[in-house]
């Protein structure tokens, strides 16, 4: 049976599932995130058991008692009041009750703001959008993170160094994970990455043993719809 370790990109995570499937309370994500985890063990792919180690969770704690200037109501927004802050906490202390669950929390750089989203700047600048039907939800609060890619690749380099899994399972989209898994597959570790049905580079598949999404992304119905 193999010991494994799941390592999840906070981040990507909520982005991901969002866009999969919809906004929910931090109660129903951190149970969500939870089953998630949970059936990749119980997938019998290669007729392999797994056995779980632990599961551990990369993010950063929310911004508080700091103003930031949004351009669109043209007043400063306190962090610590809006309904982000109040999720964020709410969804970091549910994986901080459940079992198995380790948080690895970075920080937020000091440069924060809130900008246009991508696909509404495109729009402006073709002309299909005017500034006055701009609302608040064509806004998207920006920071970076800080410590985050650091914490992953030292518990993964920990994991493979110390022989404490056989099998590493990486729930993330970008490629900064590539040197860690190159040292824990030298190490005999099996490196399983899940990109939650995002595409990847096609080059990363030589660093990895495997790769597998759990569930399906949104039903025939759902996408019909969109």
């Amino acid at each position: 049976m193999a010991k494994t370790a799941i390592l999840v990109d906070g981040g990507f995570y909520r982005k991901r599932a969002a866009h999969l499937w919809g906004k929910k309370t931090a109660e129903e994500r951190a149970k969500e995130l939870n089953a998630y985890c949970m059936a990749h063990l119980h997938d019998k792919d290669g007729n392999e058991e797994r056995q779980l180690y632990r599961i551990f969770y990369y993010d950063c704690e929310p911004v508080g008692r700091r103003s930031v200037y949004h351009p669109l109501t043209k007043k400063n927004v306190d962090l610590d009041k809006s309904d982000t802050y109040t999720w964020t906490q709410t969804f970091l202390e549910e994986l901080r009750k459940r079992r198995k669950f380790a948080l690895r929390l970075g920080t937020l750089s000091n440069q924060i703001a809130y900008n246009l989203r991508p696909d509404v700047t495109r729009k402006l600048l073709a002309g299909t959008k005017q500034l006055e039907e701009l609302t608040e939800d064509d806004f998207v609060f920006v920071a970076q993170q800080k410590g985050v890619d650091m914490r992953v690749g030292v518990d993964i380099a920990s994991l493979a160094y110390k022989k404490q899994v056989d099998q590493i399972i990486l729930i993330a989209g970008d490629s900064d994970f590539v040197p860690a898994a190159k040292l824990a597959r030298r190490e005999g570790v099996d490196f399983i990455l899940d990109p939650m049905w995002a595409d990847i580079k096609p080059d990363l598949f030589e660093h990895i043993d495997g790769l597998k999404s759990q569930w399906r992304k949104r039903s025939e119905k759902a996408e019909a719809k969109k």
